[in-house]
C-alpha cells in the first residue's frame, strides 16, 4: 500500500470558536482506497496559507509514495533528513503531526482496530476529562465561582481548570499581593461551594518570574489547586524546575514543547509532574507515546492538551486509552465536533468513552462537512 495523494481541508468552526477559528484538516489518500485524517492545529489563522503550503511541500518530498505502515521511517526521514526540520518546533512539527496521524489512521482502517489496539491495547474504559470555569463576572463577584463549581459538579465533573490571572501578556508580569490574595478568595469560595468534589488547576501562560510563581504557589497551596500549569515561560525549564522545588502544587507543562527530546530535559530536571502534551503538535501519535512512556518511568503523568478540532482531539484519546499514566483529558468539544462526523467522540457526564472503531475511529460526514468547508 502506498499514499498517493495529500489534500487539505480548512473548516470553518462556529462560534464561541472552540478549539480555534479554523481547523485544518490533512487527508492522505492511499492507492487502495483507504483515507486516512489528520488534523493540524491551526494556532494563528492568519498564517493558514502558509501551513497548507509547508504540509503540501512535505507531501510532495516525503510522503506521497510512502507506505503508510512505514510511520517510524517516514517520521524519521521527515524530521532528520534536512538540516532546518531537525530543529523542531510550532511550525513544522504539528505539520509532520498531522502526517503522522492520518498514517495512523490508515494503519488502523487497513487492519481493522482502533489506534489504542496497536499501541499496547486498552488501559481505560473511560477517560476522564475537565472542564473550563468561565472567568465572566468571577473577578468582580467571587461568589459566582463556588455557584460554577456546584453546576459543574451537577453536571458530573470531577475537575476543571481556571485561568484567574489577566492579562496574560506581556509576560513575565507578576501580580500585586493583593491580586493574589483575590485570586486565593476566588478559591475558597469554590472550596466551600463543592469542598473537594471537584478539583481546580491553576491555569496560566507562563505569566510569572520565578519569584512571582513561587509566592503565587505559597499563597494558593493551602486550598490544593490540581496543578500549576506552565507557572513560568516553558522555555527555560531549569526555572520552572526551581519553582516546583518550592512548591507542593504539582506543576504542569508541556503544550507548547514538542518532541521526546524537550520533554527528556523537562523530566531529567524534575520541572513537571505532570506532562500536557498536544498530539497535534509535539510529533504524533506514537512520538507521544514514546513521552508518555519516558514519564512513567519518572512517575510522571500526562494530561494532553486538547485546543483543537476534533480529529486531533481523536487522536489525543487515543493516547489516553493505552497510556498506563493518563491522568486526565482537556475537553473543549462542541456542536460541530459532533456535526461533521457520523459518529463523533463521545462525551458523558466528565468523561470521554473511547471509540471502538478502527482507525481515529471517525467517519466523516461530508455532507455536513461541505457546509463549513
Amino acid at each position: 500500500m502506498k499514499i498517493k495523494e495529500v489534500e487539505t481541508i480548512i473548516v470553518n468552526n462556529v462560534p464561541p470558536y472552540q478549539g480555534g477559528i479554523l481547523w485544518l484538516f490533512v487527508k492522505l489518500i492511499t492507492d487502495e482506497g483507504i483515507v486516512g485524517l489528520g488534523e493540524r492545529p491551526s494556532g494563528n489563522a492568519k498564517n493558514l496559507e502558509a501551513q497548507v503550503r509547508l504540509i503540501k511541500d512535505l507531501g510532495e518530498q516525503f510522503v506521497i509514495g510512502a507506505s503508510p505502515f512505514e510511520i517510524e521511517k517516514l517520521w524519521q526521514t521527515i524530521f532528520a533528513s534536512r538540516h532546518d526540520y531537525r530543529h523542531p518546533g510550532l511550525d513544522m512539527t504539528p505539520a509532520l503531526s498531522a502526517i503522522e496521524m492520518a498514517c495512523w489512521d490508515i494503519v488502523g482502517k487497513a487492519t481493522g482496530q482502533p489506534i489504542y489496539n496497536l499501541l499496547g491495547g486498552r488501559c481505560h474504559d473511560k477517560l476522564r476529562a475537565y472542564a473550563y470555569m468561565p472567568s465572566e463576572g468571577i473577578w468582580e463577584r467571587p461568589e459566582k465561582a463556588g455557584e460554577i463549581a456546584v453546576q459543574l459538579v451537577e453536571e458530573g465533573n470531577t475537575a476543571c481548570k481556571f485561568d484567574p490571572f489577566q492579562p496574560i501578556f506581556p509576560n513575565p508580569s507578576d501580580f500585586s499581593l493583593k491580586t493574589i490574595r483575590h485570586v486565593a478568595k476566588i478559591f475558597q469560595c469554590i472550596r466551600d461551594a463543592v469542598g473537594d468534589e471537584l478539583e481546580v488547576g491553576i491555569g496560566t501562560h507562563g505569566q510569572f518570574s520565578t519569584a512571582g510563581a513561587i509566592r503565587v504557589a505559597k499563597v494558593l497551596e493551602e486550598f490544593d489547586p490540581f496543578w500549576f500549569e506552565e507557572p513560568v515561560p516553558p522555555e527555560n525549564i531549569d526555572e520552572m524546575a526551581r519553582v516546583a522545588a518550592h512548591t507542593s502544587i504539582p506543576i504542569a507543562t508541556g503544550e507548547r514543547l514538542v518532541t521526546k527530546f524537550e520533554f527528556a530535559q523537562l523530566l531529567k530536571k524534575q520541572a513537571a509532574q505532570i506532562l500536557q502534551l498536544d498530539v497535534g503538535q509535539c510529533g504524533g501519535i506514537l512520538e507521544s507515546k514514546k513521552i508518555a512512556g519516558m514519564a512513567e518511568a519518572h512517575y510522571a503523568m500526562i494530561a494532553p492538551h486538547m485546543y483543537c478540532g476534533p480529529v486531533a482531539a481523536a487522536a489525543a484519546v487515543q493516547l489516553d486509552t493505552c497510556s498506563p499514566n493518563f491522568l486526565i483529558q482537556e475537553y473543549n468539544g462542541t456542536g460541530l465536533h459532533q456535526e461533521i462526523f457520523k459518529e463523533p467522540i463521545r462525551f458523558e457526564r466528565g468523561y470521554v468513552i473511547p471509540p471502538t472503531g478502527p482507525g481515529l475511529g471517525l467517519e466523516l460526514d461530508e455532507a455536513a462537512l461541505k457546509r463549513h468547508t
